[in-house]
């Protein structure tokens, strides 16, 4: 059995987020019990991201994932439909803990200038993308939420509160067509961002 951290983890590091308005028919089956997708003119709002770890978090690791915005009764969720981390602590406890569905995935990223990054499972891409900036919005950003994910066969909401600063960025994002993640990626992304320096508490205080 993989150890990994008790909650809530304690992150930090980098996103860098793309949104898309999604077919309704897109979405992979399953969302959590009780939850429906917010749309906008019958589409959902969807994301893509990736996720560098790093400075003071509790574990360092890269990620990738794509959430949609979901609603339980009037309460805004988001759940996290597809994740790859190249952490084997991190996929067992996001599984155990809160019903994050991670799967092992290995990760070239470049950070240099903007954002170059790639990752495969099993030798096969599951996306490219190139990031860069464009402009740094004043001052850090709190936001707090819950991520709905199905545990045991039942909706589990977990806190997420964040700050951090944001970047406006643009983005280009190619996705294989054997890709699960091909669904969300059929034109240019409405808005992308870099959430830079965020601090992160996933999970609630025991």
């Amino acid at each position: 059995m993989t150890a990994y951290p008790p909650e809530p983890w304690h992150l930090a590091g980098q996103m860098y987020l793309s949104l898309w308005l999604a077919p309704r028919h897109a979405l992979p089956p399953g969302l959590p019990p009780g939850t429906r997708p917010v749309t906008v003119a019958g589409r959902c709002v969807a994301g893509l991201a990736w996720v560098v770890y790093e400075q003071d978090s509790v574990l360092h690791y890269n990620e990738l994932l794509a959430a949609v915005l979901v609603r339980d009764g009037a309460r805004p969720r988001v759940t996290i439909t597809d994740i790859w981390v190249d952490s084997p602590a991190s996929m067992a406890g996001g599984r155990e803990l809160w019903g994050i569905p991670k799967e092992l995935a290995s990760f070239d990223i470049d950070r240099s200038a903007g954002l170059r990054a790639t990752a495969k499972a099993e030798q096969e891409v599951l996306a490219t993308a190139v990031f860069g900036r464009t402009r740094r919005l004043p001052g850090r950003w709190p936001l707090t939420y819950h991520v709905a994910q199905t545990l045991h066969g039942r909706s589990k909401a977990s806190p997420v509160r964040t700050r951090t600063g944001v970047v406006l960025a643009t983005a280009r994002w190619a996705v294989p067509d054997t890709s699960p993640l091909s669904h969300l990626v059929r034109r240019r992304p409405l808005l992308s961002l870099v959430l830079r320096d965020f601090r992160l508490r996933f999970g609630a205080a025991s």
